[in-house]
């Protein structure tokens, strides 16, 4: 590390941007290092606390604190983190730019720690950086068995830009997913609100979402409105079908919970189809048998966002991971067929 100096600016340096004029003195000073310094106070011009767009004045003196050594090595992540763990989310990578990183989740990873989770996306992201300072953050989730598509930032700027947009539903997100049964009809929106069930445990573990009549939302206490919008690609008789699902609204198990509302679970489902294979009656078990996987049929196939710097559109498409594409081979569906957006005509 440097010790505190104190430059000053000179005439040709004037009404430069702190941080543009920093990272000219000191070429390995990350932004992110710089923004840091200015929420901490530790970065001063005059005395003053600064922002990094502080314009410099001729004669100001800027008190700069101790610096790493540029030549000194860098970890690539958190030495906690296994290289067999960093190769894998390193392998999980999309997309990837100064602002952005994209993920294809792998199914059974939680997105963030909790009741019995030491390995999650965000202990991971630190071996993410790819030569950044500070980590990616989270800016939306998935469940733990869902896989597909994740977006992270990679600066704070980027965070807040994202994280607007899911909060906005300025997103156009399309799932993929295999249900029990062929939904009639084969297009249409579900429109249940949900509320949340009490689980078992001190932590709550098991919590579930509970299916009620939209007239009935308000008048229950925390219950939300939501909705989904379906159509089908392609069937198997009558006994599956491939699904794609769009949430309108981005509430907690909202597809899992409104595919096994209708009688069309989820396969691989547990928790909402239960673990069956026949039609009771009451819709249909969330199990195929046979050489089809037990795990969750669900994946966020697509994320289409506007960049939250350049502007430009981002279309981000995950593959499917191997269990999926293993139902899809034995059905002979095609995944290079289905619409980008087949959503793309509703009113």
């Amino acid at each position: 590390m440097s010790r505190v100096q104190t430059l000053t600016i000179v005439a040709d340096d004037a009404d430069q941007r702190l941080d543009r004029w920093l990272r000219r003195q000191f070429p390995h000073l990350g932004q992110g290092r710089i923004e840091k310094m200015c929420r901490k106070g530790e970065l001063r011009v005059d005395g003053g606390r600064v922002k990094p767009a502080t314009r410099l004045a001729e004669g100001q003196q800027v008190r700069i604190p101790p610096l790493p050594d540029p030549n000194a090595p860098k970890p690539e992540y958190d030495a906690r983190i296994s290289e067999a763990d960093a190769k894998m989310i390193q392998s999980c990578v999309i997309y990837r730019d100064d602002h952005v990183i994209a993920l294809n989740k792998p199914p059974g990873l939680p997105v963030q720690g909790g009741s019995k989770q030491a390995r999650h996306v965000d202990g991971l992201a630190d071996a993410l950086r790819f030569g950044f300072e500070e980590k990616p953050r989270l800016v939306h989730r998935l469940d733990k068995d869902t896989s597909g598509v994740l977006v992270l930032a990679r600066t704070r700027v980027a965070a807040k830009g994202l994280t607007a947009a899911f909060r906005h539903r300025a997103t156009r997100k399309i799932y993929w997913a295999v249900v029990a049964g062929v939904p009639i009809p084969r297009m249409g929106t579900i429109k249940y609100g949900l509320v949340k069930a009490p689980g078992h445990g001190a932590k709550g573990e098991g919590e579930k979402m509970l299916c009620l009549h939209p007239r009935e939302v308000d008048e229950t206490p925390g219950a939300k409105h939501a909705t989904t919008d379906y159509t089908l690609l392609e069937a198997a008789g009558s006994r599956t079908a491939w699904m794609a699902l769009t949430p309108v609204t981005g509430r907690t198990h909202q597809l899992r919970a409104h595919m096994a509302e209708i009688g069309h679970p989820i396969i691989g489902d547990g928790k909402y189809g239960g673990s069956g294979q026949e039609n009771l009656g009451d819709g249909w078990g969330a199990q195929l048998g046979g050489d089809i996987s037990r795990k969750l049929h669900l994946h966020a196939r697509s994320l289409q966002i506007e960049h939250p710097v350049t502007r430009a559109i981002l279309n981000l498409t995950a593959p499917l991971p191997k269990h999926m594409a293993h139902t899809w081979d034995t059905f002979q569906w095609q995944p290079g067929e289905a619409p980008d957006n087949p959503f793309e005509d509703w009113g």
